[in-house]
């Protein structure tokens, strides 16, 4: 059975469709994030799972039971928040007991459960500290193991990791997702960053407009997005305009908007058709060849990131090409800005969009 269900959720502020029909299927134990933009509805949705607004249409459904109208505190999910939302008065132990306490357990069960989660979130020997003497990642523990010590249904995150730095976002990640895997816990996470999602999810629910847009594992919504803004909103992307000059059998060349031509495998396609490409950075590699599939330019940025060397070329037509290159870094990191640099887009590895933003296979 599914663990959570949300069937046909709508969403009013006043005259405003912030949230449009929404259906997804959550599994047990799965890990879901809800994936956008700032201002998509993404939030919207969670604060309808936690209870915190009711749906104008469409229902929440755990474990079978309806439980659109039942208030948060009788849902049985936990919470983490963008701003650790931790007492400040409070040592870490009474933070993570909190719930428990509300729930009148017996101090010797807190106690357990407490030790037990402070262990497993790596704050040993932080029990007697406030929040103010912790760093905001250990705050950030702090508010994990608070939320998992109800035992939750559902654990409900909301950009939880927005206000860290960059390396302390990649290792609570990791542990967010290790330590819900260990729980069993099932969790929906509410983020804008495409790595983390990607990272974290085992589902990944693209939603932009108020609409889930392609719902899908990470492998999926990169490598195989379905339309012009799931394609370009995951990933390191060059956008370039082209039209189908020829088809031959499954073969379609595809004349760039600079004059360059590629070729791309397509099933369903006409000649004589615009289209839209997504080149992702990766996908380019440097050349001095010439011919089919070589995007000739000018070189018109480089930097050398350690493990590859990104550069950026101005074709023909003004267009822009970046590219990370991870193969003859040292024969390339001396060429000149200026001088002529030429691309060559990988076999097959374009992603080729109708006009209405529809991928084209």
């Amino acid at each position: 059975m599914a663990n959570l269900e949300l069937q046909n959720i709508n969403i009013h502020y006043g005259d405003f469709h912030a949230v449009k029909g929404i259906d997804i299927t959550i599994g047990d134990g799965e890990i879901v994030t809800l994936l956008g933009p700032s201002g998509c509805g993404k939030t919207s949705i969670l604060r309808a799972i936690a209870g915190f607004i009711t749906p104008s249409e469409g229902k929440v459904i755990l474990e079978g039971e309806d439980i659109t109208h039942v208030p948060p505190q009788k849902r049985d999910m936990g919470m983490i928040f963008q701003n650790y939302a931790l007492w400040p008065h409070m040592t870490v132990e009474k933070n993570i007991g909190y719930g428990l306490r509300i729930r009148q357990q017996s101090k010797e069960a807190i106690a357990n459960r407490v030790d037990h989660l402070i262990n497993q979130v790596q704050l040993v020997g932080q029990g007697d500290k406030t929040p103010g003497q912790l760093s905001g990642g250990q705050q950030q523990r702090v508010a994990l193991a608070r939320a998992l010590a109800i035992e939750p249904k559902i654990l409900l995150c909301d950009e939880p990791l927005s206000n860290l730095d960059f390396k302390l976002r990649v290792e609570l990640r990791t542990e967010i997702r290790d330590v819900a895997k260990k729980f069993g816990v099932t969790v929906v996470y509410v983020t804008h960053d495409q790595t983390e999602a990607l990272s974290i999810s085992d589902t990944i629910a693209v939603i932009n407009e108020g609409r889930l847009v392609q719902l899908g594992s990470p492998l999926t919504i990169f490598s195989d997005p379905d339309t012009h803004f799931v394609g370009r909103f995951v990933g390191e992307n060059n956008l370039i305009d082209g039209t189908i000059t020829k088809v031959s059998g499954t073969t379609a060349t595809i004349t760039l908007s600079s004059g360059d031509v590629i070729h791309q495998q397509l099933e369903k396609c006409e000649e004589g058709s615009d289209v839209k490409l997504i080149i992702r950075h990766d996908s380019l590699v440097y050349t001095t060849e010439s011919g089919d599939n070589c995007l000739k330019g000018t070189l018109h940025y480089k930097s050398y990131m350690g493990h590859f060397l990104q550069v950026e070329i101005e074709l023909a037509d003004g267009t822009t090409m970046m590219a990370n290159i991870t193969d003859d870094i040292a024969k390339i990191v001396n060429i000149p800005i200026g001088d002529p640099f030429t691309l060559k887009v990988k076999e097959n590895s374009a992603l080729v969009f109708a006009t209405d933003e529809q991928r084209i296979r």
